[in-house]
Formats: C-alpha cells, structure tokens, sequence
C-alpha cells in the first residue's frame, strides 16, 4: 500500500483541524468565518479520498486571497493554511489518485466486434 499523497494528507488533516476550529468557534463568537471553517473542513474530510488535489488548490486560493484580504490577527493562521494547502497541491502530481477514475481500462486480448470496435471510438 503506498502512502497517501501530500495532498491527500493535507485534506484530511487540515479537515479535521478546520471542522473543529468551526465548532469550537461558536463558543467565543458568531463569526461567518466560523461557517467557513466548517464548509471547507467537512469538504475536506468528503473529499480526501476523491479529490484531494482539487480541494487542496481551492482551499489554499480562498485561504491566501483570504488573508492578504484582511491580515490582521487572524490573517496569520489563514495565510499559513493557504500556503500549506498550495505547497500540497504542488508536491502531489496530477495522475495520483487513490481509485481508477483518471486510469485507461484493461485492453481485451479479445479482438472487438465492429459494433464495439465503433462505440469504443466514440468514447
């Protein structure tokens, strides 16, 4: 079994960590940043084994933009998030995933009939 990418990784980790600041949030203020933290916290969770690279860019684009956006106490531990997230997305190539969506499908030793020889084509 090979080890999860750095991407993969990130999403997990960086899930659970923003899904509990999101929670943890509601105690000390009502903040829309604490919703924040929530959505792209369970979408990292939701998402580490499908699609971490995606998620990885997304979360570090709005996290940097975030903080350059409004950097002031809070604008450190956004930028940090940022550049972890971009710096995950990098190190992880775009052909590593953990299921068989982005790979070609076992060729046949059978040769095809001109029916499926046409509909492969196609697709």
């Amino acid at each position: 079994m090979a080890p999860p990418s750095p991407a993969r990784l990130f999403a997990t980790l960086a899930g659970v960590v923003l899904f509990l600041a999101g929670l943890a949030g509601f105690f000390f203020d009502l903040s829309w940043l604490n919703y924040l933290y929530l959505a792209s916290g369970a979408a990292g969770l939701l998402l580490a084994g499908r699609a971490p690279r995606p998620y990885a860019l997304c979360v570090g684009a709005i996290y940097t933009v975030l903080a350059i956006a409004d950097f002031s106490h809070r604008g450190w531990p956004h930028l940090a998030v940022g550049l972890l997230a971009l710096a995950a997305f990098a190190a992880t190539s775009g052909s590593s995933s953990t299921d068989d969506a982005g790979k070609e499908p076992p060729k046949s030793s059978k040769p095809l009939k001109p029916r499926a020889q046409a509909a492969a084509k196609r697709s």
